[in-house]
């Protein structure tokens, strides 16, 4: 009886070691965003989770409903649950920036996710070429209207990727204001990046400019499908050229009707198993590859001190003539979304 319990013991003790040894080898992610409000972050969050539960790892999802302190409050609680790794969609890059210093304290890697969080203390950083995603919604725009009276609506103040798209805007809008051939008449930004927002703001600038606007360069889809309303309401949509970003489904439709003259196309599908390969290497100390050091002061234009690890991905300008071929071919959109409500004559065939 005495061998018996022995071997049992033993039984139990190697069933407990297995146990903590599985464990230890499963990491545990967090996932922070900002809000569900954006039809991108809702899709990221799926197929991050998906992805990162396929490769062993335990996942938290939390959203903050564009609350910078419920996000901060909910990133301590995931450092509290364990997590390894958190992949942060800041609503505020600033105050996300006390969560992640808090976090990198307690030995949690944080990756600022598509959007910079204000902290030397980002273990990556991992986004697109935002300034690129600028200069190519000025560029559409411009190849439609090159002079006149230019709307500039910028995204959400409180998001660092705004400051660099409009960077980017500026590099190439700045030539014509300069020469005269394009006056700014009207220029705000969008709180979160709000379509109800945006529609207000383009109506007030509608009234103020007794609709004496040429062409909007909008910062992304959801800003720019509220400003097409209010150019709708005036008998200006698809006249008044109209920039964005994001590719999503009423995007490249818009740009299939003509309402939207360039919608930039970030591919997704790239940046969030990326995300998930570096927060799993990152969970089990293995180095990262294919970084670059930026200094904060650089990506922020503000007297911050620091660099931060970043890996950026190429964009593209989806228009009229290469929607088809970019969006529709590569799968990202369905060619149905996309054509909806089109005529069949104005459409290109479904092969």
């Amino acid at each position: 009886m005495k061998k018996l319990n022995i071997t049992l013991l033993t039984i139990v003790l190697l069933v407990a070691l297995s146990i903590s040894v599985f464990a230890a080898d499963k990491p545990m992610i967090g996932l922070s965003f900002s809000d569900f409000t954006l039809e991108r972050w809702v899709r990221e969050a799926e197929e991050m989770s998906e992805l990162a539960r396929s490769s062993g790892a335990e996942v938290i999802v939390q959203e903050a409903n564009h609350d910078p302190k419920v996000q901060n409050d909910q990133i301590e609680n995931m450092v509290m649950q364990g997590a390894d790794v958190i992949l942060i969609v800041a609503e505020d890059g600033a105050a996300a920036a006390t969560a992640v210093n808090a976090a990198t304290e307690a030995g949690v890697k944080c990756i600022a996710y598509d959007r910079l969080i204000k902290s030397p203390n980002n273990a990556v950083y991992i986004s697109f070429d935002n300034v690129e995603v600028g200069r190519a919604q000025a560029r559409g725009v411009l190849a439609v209207k090159d002079s006149g009276k230019f709307a500039l609506l910028g995204g959400s103040p409180t998001d660092n990727n705004a400051v660099l798209v409009r960077k980017g805007q500026m590099e190439v809008l700045q030539p014509y204001i300069d020469s005269g051939q394009i006056e700014i008449v009207a220029d705000q930004w969008v709180p979160n990046w709000d379509t109800a927002e945006a529609l207000k703001i383009m109506e007030n600038m509608l009234t103020a400019t007794n609709n004496q606007i040429d062409a909007v360069v909008a910062s992304n889809d959801s800003t720019a499908l509220g400003a097409i309303e209010a150019l709708r309401a005036q008998g200006l949509a698809g006249k008044v050229p109209i920039s964005a970003q994001d590719a999503t489904a009423a995007g490249c439709n818009a740009v299939a009707k003509g309402d939207l003259s360039v919608t930039v196309y970030k591919d997704i599908r790239k940046l969030v198993p990326l995300s998930i390969d570096i927060a799993l290497k990152l969970a089990k100390g293995e180095p990262v590859e294919g970084l670059q050091d930026f200094s904060l002061a650089e990506l922020t234009g503000e007297n911050l001190q620091g660099t931060v690890p970043c890996k950026f991905l190429e964009v593209v300008g989806a228009t009229q003539d290469n929607l088809y071929e970019v969006i529709v071919k590569s799968g990202y959109q369905s060619y149905d979304d996309v054509y909806k409500g089109v005529p069949e004559a104005d459409r290109p065939p479904k092969i």
